[in-house]
């Protein structure tokens, strides 16, 4: 190729450079909003109230140690989840609904009814939803 030529597809890949430069300038200064905002609840809470509600006496949770339960499912990807329990799409609501009180939800189901208000069903929940 001679010097000075410009390579099939150069064209794109320099104009595409220059659109991102600029969409960076246009939001210098500018903190870069969350689009991860349907689960409230703090994840980390969440984590804490996994551990000591027992959670990972039935179920294999990532991210806790001591989570190595062989009764319930294992819970890896639970954030790419479409389904929960089988019963319900995985939404933040629902997702609340059924942690606390899965047997309304389901009834014969094994998962017992932690007593969770809704402040601990929301932090479990927001942390479930990072496990992708």
């Amino acid at each position: 190729m001679r010097e000075g030529a410009v390579k099939p597809g150069g064209r794109l890949v320099a104009g595409l450079a220059m659109l991102a430069g600029g969409l960076a300038g246009c939001m210098a200064g500018q903190q870069v909003p969350s689009y991860n905002l349907a689960f409230p609840g703090n994840p980390h809470v969440g984590k804490e109230l996994i551990v000591s509600k027992g959670c990972g006496s039935c179920h294999v949770i990532p991210g806790i140690y001591q989570a190595r339960g062989l009764v319930g499912p294992p819970l890896y990807f639970f954030g790419r989840r479409t389904m929960i329990a089988g019963e319900l799409p995985n939404t933040p609501q629902n997702l609340v609904r059924w942690l606390r009180n899965p047997p309304e939800v389901e009834p014969g189901t094994a998962m017992p009814n932690l007593g969770l208000n809704q402040d601990q069903a929301q932090d479990i929940a927001a942390y479930l939803d990072t496990l992708h």
